[in-house]
């Protein structure tokens, strides 16, 4: 089974007790929409939380988030195909995979385009103490063609991002002292074109830290939510 959940930055715990209390196994996967926090600091305290995501029995499925490294720019991680989709991965650790940008991954039938990526409205605190920011953390002109590749093509059934269409900012969950003005709101109001431009069946994010659903768009952060409604939904469809 599938089972959905929000950022972690660099805190195995949630994870430990969902899979414990779950029972779950190898043949389970669990998507983190971003901020996963493994590539965030460098050094020790990386290795230490991905030593202990590797004890975990499932396949942990990462999107990129904003607090956080591409793998691609990151000499230990080798590519690999994984369900239909080209992964980053590690081999000390290979049941943590990092989706690549606008591509599709087919699980238990589903079907996944993946969108990775956000504005950091903590970017100058993050800089003045010395800690991680990366220019590279929104989608490039690059991954926007090859999003726009797959929906035209269409066919797929979710699609898994880290931020949210424009339209759909909860804006409950805006940060007290940030001026939204200065904010860059151009990695969700692309989402908007491409969520307005394709017919999917779910939409799942992160980013917001908040548990929330309107209309098709599911934010998650501390819950976990499975795939089985979306596993029957399609075997009706399926059977007519």
């Amino acid at each position: 089974m599938v089972y959905f959940t929000g950022d972690i930055h660099g805190s195995p715990f949630k994870l430990q007790v969902f899979c414990r209390y779950m029972e779950l196994t190898e043949k389970d996967t669990i998507v983190i929409l971003g901020d996963v926090g493994a590539n965030y600091y460098g050094g020790k305290r990386d290795k230490q939380f991905k030593e202990q995501i590797a004890k975990l029995a499932p396949t942990i499925f990462c999107i990129h988030g904003n607090h956080e490294q591409r793998p691609a720019n990151i000499p230990s991680y080798k590519a690999k195909e994984w369900n239909d989709g080209p992964v980053w991965y590690e081999e000390e650790y290979p049941n943590l995979l990092f989706a690549r940008d606008g591509n599709i991954y087919v699980i238990d039938g589903v079907r996944y385009l993946v969108i990775g990526g956000a504005f950091s409205v903590d970017k100058n605190y993050r800089l003045s103490r010395g800690y991680g920011w990366w220019a590279d953390e929104q989608p490039s002109e690059e991954i926007k063609a090859r999003v726009g590749r797959r929906v035209a093509n269409s066919g797929l059934d979710v699609i898994l991002s880290h931020t949210c269409p424009f339209k759909y900012e909860p804006r409950e969950a805006f940060l007290p002292g940030i001026d939204q003005s200065e904010v860059d709101s151009s990695t969700e109001e692309w989402l908007d074109t491409i969520e307005e431009s394709v017919d999917y069946k779910a939409w799942f994010c992160g980013h917001w830290h908040i548990d929330k659903r309107i209309d098709k768009m599911h934010f998650l952060y501390d819950e976990f939510e499975s795939d089985e409604w979306l596993q029957t939904m399609i075997k009706e469809e399926q059977n007519g």
